[in-house]
């Protein structure tokens, strides 16, 4: 059964597609770094490399233009393999196979049960290769293996297998009007959906897209962020193999795009500037924990990260000695090392973007606890860093650095730190730990954010929806809210002869 539905680029030209992704005060106590695993001593991954090439309607192919670009290890800089380098023409022609795969293909037609077993089987067979998708993972981005393999790549599995339990369960309504009239609504899918994914966590968000996409009956043409394109490339092989086909698209003026096309629906995850409230009956130690975790996680490279935490001024002093604490203690290395919590930043530029803002909250006044240097000499690694005394107007405390540096700033009441909290372009999420409901169910009405966490962070689920408010994006991911974006509405009116009841 040829079902060609999913195409897959992995990067595209500029020129078709834009990819857009930023003391004078003192240092009290600094420390170096935690302590750490040896980089020097690299473990050579247990997987090998072959998926390189574009996947477009059915096949692997080099890019029309022959070339390819180098996708790098980011524990020391050196090249791990060449991608073929997707074009405007490889672009047109994904976008003509998935077309043509929705006009006249069978996905689209198939019954949803059987969309639904489709599906399920891709899920187990990722199962199967849960080990070489984790490597992968690890290689390409950088992130601790331990997370990629007992937290991703399960829950990679886990969306794919929510949404092939939704294939057939999507479905209309009859509608009571007045008149003698039959009226219902279809839930149709739009038809090709195109489709982004960053670099921070290229296999959960190949999920978070193609799997609802996929489940309501679209074609798909997807691009993978250009600095991790092969997750998604050995993953889309196995969709390959059960007769899916791959495809892949860039761009971050999609909302200009498609505005000045012909209106096309657009949904965007965009960045985000959290804070974590910790108030002032909170538990402390747990309160340090959390709050390290919100941030640091991912090695800071989370859009939803808790990158302003704020701290009642009670308990302000204790809970930054003890975060700086925490962090000179988190080990830093070869992710592919047990123990390792922090591997390598992405690439050169968002290493040299940190250090810029680690450079610029010193110079603006902020107290650098800890921190703040590279790690090792080579590589991608930076320190765990924490800044106390910072105030809101520091670029530190404005900008989303996406990397590992804590900022703690001082609140005195509920009234004063919702202000601050919002005062911002941003509203993905949001942290509160406090031990009063009270406290918890003001804060978490208040917060303009997509997702407010209470005494935990980063708690996901494929049924709980994700997106932000105000600059942090358009419409929601993940859970029964993510089929909206692809399903679209026909109402269907028809009149009813002599009927024994309306």
């Amino acid at each position: 059964m040829a079902t060609r539905k999913l195409l897959l680029l992995s990067r595209s030209s500029s020129a078709h597609l834009h990819s857009i992704g930023r003391s004078r005060g003192g240092a009290r106590g600094i420390g170096t770094s935690s302590s750490s695993s040896a980089v020097d001593e690299l473990i050579t991954p247990p997987v090998k490399i072959s998926d390189t090439q574009l996947l477009i309607d059915g096949k692997f192919v080099d890019a029309a233009s022959g070339k390819t670009f180098p996708t790098l290890d980011p524990r020391t800089g050196d090249v791990i393999t060449h991608v073929a380098e997707g074009d405007v023409e490889d672009v047109n022609r994904a976008v003509a196979a998935a077309r043509k795969a929705f006009d006249w293909g069978p996905w689209p037609r198939m019954t949803a049960y059987e969309r639904s077993c489709i599906l399920l089987r891709f899920a187990d067979l990722l199962e199967k290769h849960k080990d070489d998708l984790a490597a992968i993972e690890t290689w390409d981005n950088g992130k601790p293996y331990k997370q990629a393999a007992e937290s991703e790549i399960p829950n990679f599995i886990r969306l794919m297998r929510y949404y092939a339990g939704w294939a057939d369960k999507i479905h209309g309504l009859t509608v009571p009007v007045d008149g003698e009239y039959h009226v219902q609504t279809l839930h149709e899918p739009i038809g090709v959906a195109g489709q982004i994914i960053p670099w921070n966590f290229p296999l959960l968000m190949l999920a978070w897209k193609i799997g609802p996409a996929l489940a309501c009956g679209n074609t798909v043409v997807l691009k993978t962020a250009e600095l991790t394109p092969l997750s998604a490339l050995y993953a889309a092989r196995l969709l390959h193999e059960l007769a899916f086909t791959g495809s892949t698209q860039t761009g971050r003026t999609v909302l200009d795009l498609a505005a000045k096309s012909n209106l096309k629906p657009v949904t965007l995850e965009l960045g985000g500037k959290s804070p974590f409230i910790i108030c002032k009956d909170a538990d402390i130690d747990k309160a340090v924990e959390v709050a390290h975790f919100a941030l640091f996680f991912n090695q800071g490279q989370c859009c939803n990260a808790g990158s302003r935490t704020f701290v009642h001024e009670s308990v302000y002093n204790e809970f930054v000695e003890k975060a700086k604490a925490r962090a000179m203690k988190r080990v830093v290395g070869d992710p592919f090392k047990p123990g390792v919590e922090q591997g390598p930043q992405i690439d050169t530029k968002q290493f040299e973007k940190i250090r810029t803002y680690i450079k610029s909250g010193i110079e603006s006044g902020a107290t650098l606890e800890c921190g703040g240097e590279r790690h090792g000499s080579r590589g991608f690694f930076i320190q765990p860093t924490v800044f106390s005394n910072v105030q809101d107007d520091m670029l530190i405390a404005k900008d989303e650095i996406f990397g590992p540096v804590q900022t703690i700033l001082k609140f005195k009441d509920l009234d004063e730190v919702i202000r601050r909290a919002n005062k911002s372009h941003y509203g993905l999420a949001a942290g509160v730990f406090t031990q009063n409901i009270d406290t918890a169910n003001t804060l978490a009405r208040a917060l303009q954010a997509g997702s407010v966490w209470i005494n935990c962070y980063h708690t996901f689920d494929a049924a709980i929806p994700f997106g932000g408010y105000k600059m942090s994006g358009i419409g929601r991911e993940k859970g029964v809210y993510g089929l909206s974006n692809y399903l679209q509405v026909k109402a269907v009116v028809s009149p009813l002869k002599s009927p024994a009841w309306l």
